[in-house]
């Protein structure tokens, strides 16, 4: 085993995704000597090589493919539109490579040291580096560690993924052949991406979720909207279905569903596990330490520490949202903190939440029933896309954008958006969130036309019961106002 003499580290972070290598260069920047123990060939992590990056490039080209088709609505008439699956992995491939140079590059220039290998706790200030290729183990004295070890993903008890009839969405990033019908378990973020994406493709899809809604974590008429939506596709969507059993058959498989006092039967040529991810945990030290584990998750306080004096925890081992965006954030907290500086804890209430299927979705803050349990007098104000002369001109249409604020110091509490480029949108309500605004603030706030952003403008007068772009009847000015005929020129 191979001590490491020289002068102990500051920080040692273990695990080199959003969170792991942003703390790392957060921590360098700040001064203090740092190395990041990644056991993988490239820093990145799940988002860049397995999830974020991969998947959205995939979207990217399935929109890409389905504007082609209809190209000629516009007055662009293309023949012989085709999915080319090699190129396509190539493309995605080559993003990878680029964003992967792009973080080892900013890491070399910002001063953080790389170390390859596993990482563990081996006592206190000390971790235990286990390089892949046989090489000695490496002990580093450090005076922190942030843990950054990341997430996994998770299957369904009964169910075992073998990478070629039933399948985790690491090997639907990489399938060489458009399957002619798919079966996905779980309709949260990664199974709606993946339907939009296979659908697109020429794939039948049916989806199926143990919950009684589509995106469960959204405001009930967002999933409501995404579910119209999906069956508009063609996309099948059962909910409230419990998988009960799965054979095995020459063409694919099946599997059996109960749903309610009905049983269904599905078959499929494949069946892609979407149920979620869970901590990489395992194998990391924290046996024998002060390190606290509530349902798998590492319990950490405001300030990412953990129960282990000088161990910091950020990410998808923390019970904080699984966000890559959340994750780099609590890096740079854990850093600031480490090197003194006076930080804040991060309000949760205001993390943004994107998925990225088709019709994108997107929210902040407290949905209707959140604000509502909360015991806020809540007012609701929605405008829909099919109202904007931009969204016309775009041929995107679907969705609206809904505002929950508190009626009596207009207070703005969320805002839930499904629709074109809501994933961008969503900023603007980040801000407002961030900088407490009123939602009379929002609707003064002069946005550009023609332009989607305008639809976050016209929900905030519809939460004031004024709007100008669609009719609202006096009788639901205070309510969950409902458009009727309209439109914006």
């Amino acid at each position: 085993m191979a001590e490491d003499n020289r002068t102990p580290y500051e920080v040692v972070v273990i695990g080199s995704g959003p969170g792991g290598y942003v703390a790392a260069i957060r921590a360098a920047q700040l001064g203090l000597k740092t190395v990041l123990v990644e056991k993988d060939p490239q820093p990145g992590g799940t988002c860049l090589h397995w999830g974020c990056i991969p998947t959205k490039a995939m979207l990217h080209t399935a929109g890409l493919l389905e504007e082609a088709r209809g190209g000629a609505k516009y007055g662009v008439a293309v023949s012989d539109v085709r999915l080319d699956l090699t190129a396509l992995h190539a493309w995605k491939e080559s993003v990878v490579q680029k964003n992967a140079k792009g973080v080892e590059f900013l890491l070399k220039k910002n001063g953080v040291e790389t170390v390859r290998g596993f990482g563990r706790l081996a006592g206190r200030g000390t971790v235990e580096v286990t390089p892949g290729n046989g090489a000695p183990v490496r002990r580093l004295s450090t005076r922190h560690v942030i843990l950054a070890t990341g997430s996994t993903v998770k299957g369904l008890p009964g169910i075992d993924p073998d990478g070629k009839t039933i399948i985790t969405s690491d090997e639907a990033l990489h399938l060489k052949t458009v399957p002619k019908s798919l079966i996905i378990l779980g309709a949260g973020a990664v199974g709606v991406e993946f339907a939009s994406v296979w659908s697109r493709f020429g794939s039948e899809v049916t989806l199926v979720e143990l919950l009684g809604r589509m995106l469960p974590i959204e405001d009930e008429e967002i999933s409501s909207e995404l579910e119209r939506a999906f069956r508009k596709r063609k996309i099948a969507v059962h909910t409230n279905a419990r998988v009960e059993g799965l054979r095995k058959t020459d063409s694919g498989l099946e599997i059996t569903a109960r749903q309610g006092e009905k049983t269904l039967t599905l078959a499929g040529d494949l069946l892609l596990v979407a149920a979620g991810r869970k901590p990489r945990t395992e194998g990391i030290g924290l046996e024998g330490t002060g390190v606290i584990l509530e349902k798998g998750m590492v319990k950490v306080d405001g300030f990412m520490r953990t129960g282990e004096p000088g161990v910091y925890a950020i990410g998808d081992i923390v019970p904080t949202p699984l966000l890559a965006h959340v994750a780099s954030h609590e890096g740079i907290l854990a850093a600031e903190h480490i090197a003194g500086r006076a930080v804040q804890p991060i309000d949760y209430d205001q993390t943004p939440g994107c998925t990225y299927c088709d019709p994108e979705v997107a929210s902040i803050g407290l949905t209707e029933a959140e604000a509502r349990r909360r015991g806020f007098d809540v007012r609701v104000g929605k405008f829909p896309f099919a109202a904007l002369g931009k969204a016309a001109i775009l041929g995107a249409t679907e969705g609206f954008a809904k505002i929950v604020s508190e009626a009596r110091y207009d207070q703005l509490l969320g805002v839930h958006m499904i629709g074109p480029h809501v994933t961008d949108l969503i900023a603007e309500a980040a801000v407002a969130l961030r900088l407490e605004s009123t939602v009379e603030e929002l609707f003064h706030t002069i946005h550009p036309h023609p332009s989607l952003s305008e639809v976050i403008m016209e929900a905030a007068l519809t939460n004031h019961a004024r709007p100008i772009h669609i009719f609202l009847e006096a009788a639901k000015a205070r309510g969950a106002a409902q458009p009727g005929a309209g439109g914006r020129a």
